[in-house]
């Protein structure tokens, strides 16, 4: 059907503005937290309220306030896990990755690549990317817990010194 009614039109018109607008001011008064980088709960955060949003604009058995109920709900609960992850190392463990270490003094991790699902191309490009033309001028490249890909330059850390939070691999 291409069209059915100019109220249906109207409604669209008046609850998505009223719903983006009261998505916009829930997402700034939540915090910057709300809207960093992505990981795998924020992903699913995200992509649900978009699909709420969706809902109210184009189901008219949803009502606005339902809709906005329902994205405060969705943010409210991602405060109280960032809260939680914030006091619980225990919990953080549970909801996010930690990051992995791919690349160690130029020499590839392939277990860790390949746990990872990260090729060596992937890596290479993270590389290019800080200027570097060679594994070996990387003293580290870690797969961040929201999916980047870090790059530590030789003559940024000494062979000796850890990097905080990244696991060192096993000598060999």
């Amino acid at each position: 059907m291409f069209f059915d009614s100019w109220t249906g039109l109207a409604r669209v018109l008046v609850v998505g503005t009223l719903a983006y607008a009261a998505l916009v001011l829930l997402l700034r008064t939540s915090g910057k937290r709300t809207l960093a980088k992505l990981n795998a709960f924020d992903l699913v955060v995200t992509v649900a309220l978009g699909s709420i949003l969706a809902t109210v604009l184009l189901t008219k058995s949803v009502a606005l306030l339902e809709g906005i109920l329902a994205i405060i709900l969705l943010a409210g609960l991602q405060f109280g896990v960032a809260w939680l992850s914030v006091r619980s190392p225990r919990f953080d463990a549970l909801v996010k990755s930690e990051p992995v270490l791919l690349l160690h003094q130029g020499r590839f991790l392939d277990r860790a690549l390949r746990a990872q699902r990260v090729t060596r191309k992937d890596v290479l490009a993270a590389l290019r990317g800080q200027g570097l033309a060679r594994a070996e001028q990387a003293a580290a490249v870690v797969l961040e817990t929201e999916g980047t890909l870090s790059v530590v330059p030789a003559e940024r850390l000494p062979e000796a010194e850890p990097l905080p939070g990244v696991k060192r691999p096993p000598a060999s």
